[in-house]
């Protein structure tokens, strides 16, 4: 589990293509500090298996479903990531709760000078958004402002925009997106007993990569 708050702005040093899957290797060094095999990092907000650690790097796999629901499937050598490391028992949870399963991916429309910041949503997910309640843009933890069927926006203060890689973004730049997973939760207990629906299986959240 995650809470969303970035702890380094990371780097994609190497990109492999194996089997149905990449291999990334990641600089991150206060991540590596404690890292070691089989650990959880989300890397942009998709939670994945530290394969190896070696001084301030890492390698991940990256499975063939979460390269079709994240924007993985397009990161290069030299790109900026979010990394945080699994929330550990007892920590103070300073954003909300997140499991790093990428339900699809938004785009980056604009911001304006006093940071509301506007992303295009997908289509399916817009009943899972409510305003000011929690939404992960590439791993971040932010609080949604607005949301129409389209598109959401969130309040960007100067230190997200310093310290993760939405400072970075230009309109057009597909983000990460995983909505609340108690939204997911409550329309699959709650829709077999509403007149007239039958059951939707959700947005469907990106296995864990070791799962």
């Amino acid at each position: 589990m995650f809470t969303g708050i970035v702890e380094e702005l990371g780097e994609i040093t190497a990109v492999e293509q194996v089997p149905n899957a990449a291999r990334l290797t990641v600089r991150g060094p206060v991540v590596t500090s404690d890292a070691k095999h089989g650990d959880s990092i989300a890397v942009s907000g998709v939670c994945l298996t530290v394969v190896d650690v070696f001084g301030a790097e890492f390698t991940v796999d990256v499975v063939h479903e979460t390269l079709q629901r994240s924007r993985l499937a397009r990161i290069a050598v030299g790109d900026r990531v979010n990394l945080e490391r699994a929330t550990a028992v007892g920590d103070r949870l300073g954003g909300h709760i997140m499991q790093g399963h990428v339900d699809g991916t938004g785009v980056f429309l604009s911001r304006d000078p006093d940071g509301l910041t506007r992303f295009a949503l997908p289509a399916g997910l817009s009943r899972y958004v409510v305003e000011k309640g929690s939404i992960a843009v590439d791993g971040i933890s932010l609080t949604v402002a607005s949301v129409t069927n389209d598109e959401f926006s969130v309040a960007l203060i100067p230190t997200t925009l310093e310290l993760t890689t939405l400072g970075r973004a230009e309109p057009g730049d597909p983000v990460n997106l995983e909505v609340d997973v108690l939204a997911k939760y409550v329309e699959k207990l709650a829709t077999p007993h509403l007149p007239g629906r039958t059951e939707h299986t959700g947005a469907g959240a990106g296995p864990k990569e070791d799962a």
